[in-house]
């Protein structure tokens, strides 16, 4: 496993399942949109909802995971990586990850009081393929 690979088989995934840690100390998942910007295997920009459940609870507690996979007809690929969440509000990092269609969720534009973006920072991580697990360090 090369992990220029795995950033490209990341890269190439439209859809990423986001975990986080409610009150109870149990974890959750949510599917999300891909992220909207990465900056190799170490840090993913999300956009969401600063009022959404998932988001208070990174609030509450940071740790966080996030999943990307594949299944193909004989064969399932998955890369989980650990980390960080950290809740975004400030507007020079909004408006780097606004989209014009966007409007249609938040009513006030780039600048709505309800739209943030979710920074996660991967420390390590787990690759699967074809029956076979690997761990990696993320720098």
């Amino acid at each position: 496993m090369k992990l220029m690979n795995v950033e490209k088989f990341v890269r190439s995934r439209k859809v990423a399942l986001l975990g986080s840690v409610d009150e109870n100390g149990a974890p959750n998942i949510k599917a999300m949109l891909a992220p909207r910007q990465m900056i190799g295997l170490k840090e993913f920009y999300f956009s969401t909802n600063l009022s959404a459940l998932r988001t208070q609870q990174y609030l509450k507690n940071p740790k966080a995971r996030i999943y990307f996979f594949r299944k193909g007809l004989i064969s399932y690929t998955g890369v989980m990586l650990r980390g960080t969440m950290e809740v975004v509000t400030e507007q020079e990092v909004k408006n780097l990850l606004w989209r014009k269609g966007d409007t249609r969720f938040y009513k006030y534009g780039v600048t709505d009081p309800d739209y943030c973006v979710l920074k996660f920072t991967a420390e390590s991580g787990r690759y699967y393929k074809d029956l076979k697990t690997e761990e990696f360090a993320v720098k």
